[in-house]
């Protein structure tokens, strides 16, 4: 059976210590495009994601990579329970939720628990949620994730639900494009993602697509960011958590178009393809920014 609900739930898929320097948070920045818009990378603005000086400051969708961030090899999939390969898996959701703002260095140990498993009969959902603790058990962040995986449905478990977030039905508080560059996906995979369905061709066109597709990832921090910088004044201590569903793919080259309404001590926003072929393409959905 390749998944067995009854194994795979409560059980602790990551136990592990790591740490992150200033450098780290500079790569990541850069790998979701600070300061890559021309004529701002020199700005004040932008170097407060990109220069290592009393300003810095650390994006918290940095929390969600930074335990894998020195990794060289493609993720393990090594969940008890769940007989898997790379090639079935698409990123479905994620969220983080921090207590404070993340340090531009330190420690952190994580403890990762597979929640829950959704059956939706062609594929199944595997829900994981970690939380981050510093030496003295105090919790720093905690992020919620889901894997999409295709064909192993169909083992009787629970759908599942999941709400969708209701857009207001106004003008957009904000509105933005950034353009992915060809070589974003090869740029963001040095923060410690090796899947090789982000840079390989032919391990692309196995899993279904035409061409490397960008991390999911890598769009979760261009769109906070986006809107960090649109809606929070550039401030990211502002920001005390941000969940998406990933509605879509972007592949390098194209332009992803941000919007953001300000909703009552939070933004609601969304993201899609904006121009070309696949103009209006979601790409994430359901997407939640808390203020801290």
């Amino acid at each position: 059976m390749p998944i067995d609900p009854s194994v795979a739930i409560g059980s602790e898929t990551a136990s592990l210590t790591f740490s992150w320097t200033e450098s780290d948070v500079l790569l990541y920045h850069l790998g979701i495009g600070a300061g890559s818009r021309a004529g701002d990378n020199l700005s004040a603005a932008a170097l407060r994601y990109t220069l290592d000086d009393a300003q810095l400051q650390v994006l918290p969708s940095f929390g969600v990579v930074v335990p894998t961030f020195h990794m060289t090899d493609p993720p393990p999939l090594d969940l008890p329970g769940c007989d898997i390969n790379l090639a079935q898996v698409v990123h479905g959701a994620q969220s983080i939720s921090v207590s404070k703002p993340i340090p531009t260095s330190g420690k952190g140990h994580l403890r990762t628990t597979l929640t829950d498993i959704w059956d939706k009969g062609k594929a199944a959902v595997i829900w994981q949620e970690g939380v981050v603790t510093d030496d003295a058990g105090d919790e720093l962040w905690r992020v919620r994730s889901s894997i999409f995986v295709k064909g192993e449905g169909g083992f009787g478990g629970d759908r599942g639900s999941a709400e969708a977030v209701v857009v207001p039905e106004r003008a957009p508080d904000h509105a933005s494009s950034y353009a992915v560059t060809p070589q974003q996906a090869l740029l963001y995979r040095l923060c410690g993602d090796r899947n090789p369905l982000h840079a390989d061709p032919a391990f692309a066109q196995g899993a279904g697509f035409p061409a490397p597709i960008l991390h999911g990832l890598c769009s979760y921090g261009i769109v906070l960011r986006e809107l960090t910088d649109g809606l929070l004044d550039g401030d990211a201590a502002r920001v005390g958590g941000f969940t998406g569903r990933f509605a879509g793919v972007v592949f390098p080259g194209e332009t992803i178009r941000v919007t953001g309404w300000q909703d009552e001590g939070r933004i609601i926003a969304s993201a899609a393809i904006d121009g070309g072929p696949r103009d209006g393409s979601p790409v994430l959905a359901d997407c939640v920014l808390s203020l801290a």
